[in-house]
């Protein structure tokens, strides 16, 4: 469950943190579509990603966790679904996303989270939303309509949609498993633990045939020149994963998961930003405005939620406000 903190000092630390952590993830897309392109497949960019963050960050996650292993031991079921569902499934999910879209369009996809957490909690339970919810899913399912250049005729790759709203899910696990103040592991070691865990679980699932893994040590092309491979694996794996980790969960423990997941909406901007330096990608005027749509109705859903006044939120209201792009 996520903690809502609105002590100002918190917030003043936590926004720039949150800042920080939107655009080290807003810049995975970018590298890793470079590698794509040039012949890895989206599962071994994931693993070698996981792999370079969790390594990282093992030294200061056995620091971290030195006289606490109990909590690990009582949070054992947590801890792997950070790792597998959160880590793991939501960047394969995003990377093969990318492998077929601009990486800007997918990740605004994913962007939809709020929405059908909200649509879920009411067919499923019977939370009928808010006026301001619905105005607001309506106007984002108009601007993902736009977004797709579905009225121009344009191809939609059916595939690409399905991935990246698989990311969606996963990426509401992010904040709702990643802002629980009451696990006694210490940012980094949470971090760290989960990125070894989904490392772990990708190398399995690519050794038993489940995730394709194949790469190569050719240059990898991108708008600006070419690099040596290792170039976007290292930047991947420290500054979009490892870095973006750590900082996005002290952020979310600082603002809690519903004021952190509305600056982690800057990752769109970010994501859009290292498409246009990396990958020359930029939408046209209509997926821009569809893509302006869509932020503003999650915004708008948001707003429609509940104002909850406990300190600790219901796992409902964490998740109905959690999105986040990796």
């Amino acid at each position: 469950m996520g903690t809502l903190t609105n002590d100002s000092a918190n917030v003043r630390l936590g926004l720039p943190l949150a800042i920080g952590a939107a655009f080290a993830f807003g810049m995975s897309g970018g590298w890793a579509r470079g590698l794509i392109d040039a012949g890895w497949t989206p599962g071994a960019a994931v693993t070698a990603r996981v792999w370079v963050a969790a390594l990282v960050l093992l030294v200061p996650t056995l620091i971290a966790m030195r006289g606490r292993w109990g909590a690990v031991r009582r949070n054992a079921g947590m801890i792997a679904a950070y790792g597998l569902l959160a880590v793991a499934a939501t960047q394969v999910c995003y990377f093969q996303a990318v492998a077929v879209m601009d990486v800007g369009l997918a990740l605004l996809i994913e962007y939809t989270a709020p929405i059908a957490v909200v649509l879920w909690l009411w067919l499923r339970r019977g939370e009928r939303p808010s006026r301001r919810s619905i105005l607001g899913a309506a106007v984002a399912f108009v601007g993902l309509v736009l977004m797709l250049d579905i009225l121009t005729g344009a191809q939609v790759d059916g595939a690409g949609i399905l991935w990246a709203l698989g990311a969606m899910v996963g990426a509401a696990m992010y904040f709702v498993l990643g802002g629980r103040v009451d696990t006694g592991i210490p940012p980094v070691a949470m971090a760290g633990l989960g990125l070894l865990l989904g490392a772990i679980g990708l190398s399995v699932a690519g050794a038993v045939g489940v995730l394709p893994l194949a790469w190569t040590t050719q240059d990898i092309g991108y708008r600006f020149g070419s690099v040596p491979w290792f170039v976007p694996v290292l930047a991947m794996g420290i500054l979009a994963t490892a870095v973006a980790y750590l900082l996005g969960i002290a952020s979310t423990r600082m603002l809690g998961s519903r004021l952190a997941s509305f600056v982690a909406l800057a990752e769109v901007a970010a994501a859009l930003l290292f498409g246009w330096l990396l990958l020359g990608q930029l939408p046209n005027l209509l997926q821009a405005v569809g893509g302006a749509l869509v932020l503003v109705g999650v915004v708008v859903v948001k707003l429609g939620e509940p104002v909850i006044t406990e300190s600790v939120e219901p796992a409902s209201e964490v998740a109905a406000g959690s999105i986040a792009g990796r």
